[in-house]
């Protein structure tokens, strides 16, 4: 997808103070509102203009949006960074698309009239930043003036080894809030959560009363954190279930042999049936992630020949080749 520059679009700089901004969108809107506009192209520019200013109207897409940095070019080629979010909270309850029925508590823009587009109808680099699944959600209605206690959600990152031990995290969370001078700033907040053994993928885990103050002296809401498990150099992760690729010399494959395997608990023994092929998966039960029940891990074999690099080797193949009628092709009638 193409890199969007918010700020190029509405014709602001980055520092921008909101109502600077508010005073470019509207300009904008007038221009190229589809119902008055004579512009060819008055209904894209239109849904452009509502985009960039539905993300830098909000302190906290605007904060998130200004980590990607400055030095990128409208219509270059953007993925999302993989820590994408990490390390800002934000207003609103779980985000769109979390896992709401897996949650562990942990301890310790104008009206412009006329046309309209929702969110859905948003650019692709509006849906891989703040679509479904996204960082963010909706901050909820503001009718009660802000009063009301509101629940707060962030982000934290983990390894596979602490999804499956538990580990204990101390996080500095930023939070964003647009300051009296009208710009964006940023406190921060530091939280101290115990991430239990077995949490999986995008499980929510509750953290009571860490979440914005009521005004009056009520109770504050609650902070959700969502876990988000690191891709491991050794494991695929499914759900509970890992799955390993295990290298394993001919002789092993053909003959059969008892080979140790490393999983998420430590190293066990198990046995290659002989004949055994690439490709093959074998099972140990209960070597996932622990839960109820726990995950599973998959050995995937992997044949590696041993490099003909030595006089030797290559003697051995020689023979190999000579007393063995082995034909891999004969499926392929060749």
């Amino acid at each position: 997808m193409e890199y969007r520059d918010y700020y190029k679009v509405l014709g602001v700089e980055r520092s921008v103070t909101a109502d600077a901004l508010k005073t470019a969108y509207r300009r904008l809107a007038r221009k190229y509102h589809p119902d008055v506009s004579k512009e060819s192209n008055a209904e894209a520019r239109f849904k452009e203009v509502q985009e960039a200013y539905e993300v830098l109207k909000d302190p906290e897409k605007r904060a998130a949006y200004d980590q990607l940095g400055a030095n990128w070019k409208s219509g270059e080629q953007f993925r999302p960074p993989p820590d994408w979010g990490a390390g800002y909270e934000f207003s609103g309850g779980p985000p769109p698309g979390a896992r709401r029925g897996r949650t562990s508590r942990a301890q310790g823009a104008g009206n412009s009239g006329g046309a309209q587009f929702s969110q859905e109808q948003f650019s692709d680099f509006f849906s891989s930043l703040f679509g479904g699944g996204s960082p963010f959600a909706e901050a909820g209605a503001e009718e009660d003036g802000g009063r009301a206690a509101r629940d707060h959600h962030a982000r934290v990152d983990i390894q596979l080894e602490e999804a499956f031990h538990g580990t204990t995290r101390t996080l500095e969370l930023r939070r964003p809030s647009l300051g009296a001078d009208g710009r964006v700033e940023l406190t921060n907040h530091t939280v101290r959560v115990t991430i239990p053994a077995g949490v999986t993928e995008g499980q929510l885990i509750r953290l009571a009363g860490q979440g914005a103050a009521a005004g009056g002296g009520g109770p504050a809401g609650d902070l959700y954190l969502e876990a988000h498990i690191l891709p491991d150099p050794r494991y695929a992760l499914d759900g509970r279930d890992v799955t390993l690729t295990l290298p394993l010399a001919p002789w092993e494959a053909a003959l059969g042999a008892s080979v140790t395997v490393p999983t998420l608990g430590g190293s066990v023994s198990m046995q290659i049936p002989a004949g055994s092929q690439t490709g093959q998966k074998l099972r140990l039960r209960g070597r996932g992630l622990p839960g109820n029940p726990p995950g599973d891990e998959y050995v995937q074999l992997k044949i590696v020949l041993p490099p003909a690099s030595s006089a030797e080797a290559k003697a051995v193949y020689e023979e190999m080749r000579a007393k063995l009628a082995f034909n891999p092709r004969a499926d392929l009638g060749v």
